[in-house]
């Protein structure tokens, strides 16, 4: 198991909450949602990347 301390590990957490963020927010459906936000929470790092490079984005906020 991959253990995370001090900057590296607020670092992974930040991006891993901003992920979970950004998918909930997303135009996808439930079902894709909840498979992101599981994938992200058990591979933070890699599943962080993923998200960046494939996942769904959040919706836009133009008025």
């Amino acid at each position: 198991m991959v253990e995370y301390a001090g900057i590296g590990g607020l670092i992974a957490l930040a991006l891993t909450i901003w992920a979970i963020v950004s998918v909930i927010g997303s135009n996808a459906s439930t079902g894709k949602k909840v498979i992101w936000v599981v994938f992200v929470l058990v591979l933070p790092i890699l599943g962080f990347i993923c998200w960046f490079l494939f996942g769904p984005r959040a919706k836009s906020r133009h008025a």
